[in-house]
């Protein structure tokens, strides 16, 4: 029987209850847990943590991440800034430079910026104050509702609801759905105030795979970026890797909004991801593709 695909859940924030910790990502992990293969084998292995210090004030995990037996690292960058130290930092490179699958997870403004320094990835996030979207008109607010909250902070829909998503062509296998006539998945869960992601000026190996569009502006923005690069002279290959323009693609709250969310959140939920069957089905396609995408060496 094939080993499970080992995949480590984690935030960038100790464990804290009035906020975004790996508690809210519950049914993510459930989700991931439960899947299996067609003859009935475990696809995935998932252990989830919040960050934790040893002594030396590094994550005793990411820090020496390189050395585990994960297979892949989804990081949902959840703090000010000062998520990472740079022993994690060299921790989750040296791991994704053997092989290892990223994903990264941020959000508006500068939430999540500590992931700045993870290389090519880390350079995808656009933030307000750290690695500026080039687009130099983009610098402005998006979401005018919550005001203390600034760009970028693009508005696809309430916290709770879908978003319509637009593929870029040709369509990612991170976006089919199974089957031969599957097509494309066509829902994301919403949030009134993405991040912005896109491709470093230079990087060939990367590309945005898909859309959403402001309710607000109409403006369309990237969702996510995926990367996957040729393995070099000598065989060694780099992980795949995916950037995604907000960690609420994956929280508890915007599944279903009646799992909760911490106080400070102040926008009214909505429920479409409940009541739109499609929706719910889509993400979990997205979430198995992803899981074993990052995985997968390219042959």
């Amino acid at each position: 029987m094939n080993q499970p695909i080992r995949i480590l859940l984690q935030t960038t924030i100790p464990k804290t209850e009035d906020d975004w910790s790996i508690e809210r990502f519950s049914l993510l992990q459930k989700y991931l847990a439960a899947l299996e293969d067609d003859r009935g084998n475990q696809l995935f292995q998932v252990s989830a943590r919040n960050r934790e210090a040893n002594a030396e004030g590094d994550d005793p995990i990411l820090s020496s991440l390189a050395d585990s037996d994960f297979d892949e690292l989804w990081l949902f960058a959840v703090d000010s800034g000062d998520g990472l130290t740079e022993n994690d930092r060299a921790g989750i490179e040296a791991f994704h430079r053997q092989g290892g699958g990223l994903l990264t997870a941020r959000d508006h403004q500068d939430l999540g910026s500590s992931i700045c320094t993870l290389g090519i990835v880390g350079l995808a996030n656009f933030f307000q104050t750290k690695n500026l979207d080039p687009d130099s008109s983009r610098h402005c607010v998006d979401d005018i509702y919550t005001t203390d909250i600034s760009w970028p902070n693009y508005h696809s829909g309430r916290n709770g609801n879908y978003q319509k998503i637009v593929p870029i062509e040709p369509v990612h296998p991170l976006l089919q759905r199974p089957g031969l006539a599957g097509g494309a998945i066509d829902f994301f869960p919403a949030h009134p105030h993405e991040g912005a992601v896109g491709v470093p000026p230079g990087e060939q190996y990367g590309r945005a795979i898909a859309q959403g569009k402001s309710l607000v502006s109409d403006r369309t923005f990237n969702l996510a970026v995926a990367f996957e690069w040729p393995a070099d002279d000598r065989g060694n290959q780099v992980g795949r890797a995916v950037a995604e323009s907000t960690f609420h693609h994956f929280c508890d709250y915007n599944l279903n909004a009646d799992m909760g969310c911490p106080s400070f959140v102040s926008e009214v939920p909505g429920n479409t991801m409940q009541t739109e069957p499609q929706a719910l089905e889509d993400i979990k396609t997205y979430v198995r593709n992803l899981g074993l995408w990052l995985a997968r060496k390219p042959s």
